[in-house]
């Protein structure tokens, strides 16, 4: 995985059509030059043109069309310069065409799979801006929001504090949600987050890690936020020794929580 994404990055950095690319290309067609000087101690009726392959497909690949047509005729003016064999011997025209559509063929198809790919690139960079944005908007909502609750409920703190808290937990989840692409949040984390305010080393947590999607998401934090504020206020959490002790199983798509104070 480290090595593709490796290559992935290497490859971004050189962008198709470009010098680094036509040079990528003569050092791919001499590395497979070599690689039939190699070959021509086995035979060269065989391995002709064989050789050069490899080096048209990662040109185009990585270089674009261009480039891999560069590479496929570089190959065939140095096979049939270095490699040809002496006396010519016949159907030498035939291994030619067949190079010739061989080399149209790979250099398609690696062009073909060069621009869907970067097209997949494109649509995820797009989707990933809109998300990022998306998140920024929302938090500002979320604190025009509070702004509004603080002011209109200022002669009631208490409910004005309960209704914040709630904006809160939720605007943490959203954060969570927003972390993983949209794709909702994993309850270990939404725990986490509830928890951090209190002193975690009281609480034993336990359970399959499992990613709720973003509606179950928001529904499980405002569940466990209530009943960690239920906790601080009146139960375990209230005093210096009381303990809680959560956990979750999943049995199917049946989700089973499981909360203790003890």
């Amino acid at each position: 995985m480290h090595s593709s994404n490796r290559f992935a990055s290497w490859r971004q950095r050189i962008s198709p059509g470009s010098a680094e690319a036509y040079a990528l290309a003569t050092l791919l067609v001499v590395a497979a030059s070599l690689v039939r000087w190699g070959l021509s101690f086995i035979s060269d009726e065989i391995f002709l043109f064989a050789a050069f392959y490899p080096a048209i497909l990662f040109a185009t690949y990585i270089g674009g069309l261009g480039v891999g047509i560069f590479a496929a005729l570089l190959g065939a003016v140095i096979a049939l310069w270095a490699f040809m064999p002496h006396p010519l011997t016949s159907g030498l025209e035939i291994k030619l065409v067949a190079y010739v559509f061989a080399s149209s063929l790979i250099t398609w198809g690696a062009e073909h799979y060069r621009k869907l790919r970067k097209s997949l690139e494109d649509e995820e960079k797009f989707r990933n801006l809109a998300v990022e944005e998306l998140a920024h908007r929302l938090k500002n909502k979320l604190a025009t929001i509070q702004s509004i609750i603080s002011f209109q409920l200022r002669d009631e703190p208490p409910l004005r504090d309960r209704i914040l808290s709630r904006l809160n937990a939720l605007s943490a989840t959203d954060d969570l949600i927003m972390a993983a692409q949209g794709k909702g949040a994993r309850i270990s984390d939404i725990l986490a987050a509830e928890l951090a305010p209190y002193d975690v080393s009281r609480a034993s947590v336990s359970g399959p890690d499992c990613q709720l999607p973003p509606k179950l998401a928001l529904t499980m934090t405002l569940l466990i936020h209530e009943l960690a504020t239920n906790a601080a206020k009146y139960g375990a959490l209230s005093g210096s020794h009381g303990k809680l002790s959560i956990g979750w199983s999943l049995s199917g798509t049946r989700l089973k929580l499981e909360w203790r104070e003890m």
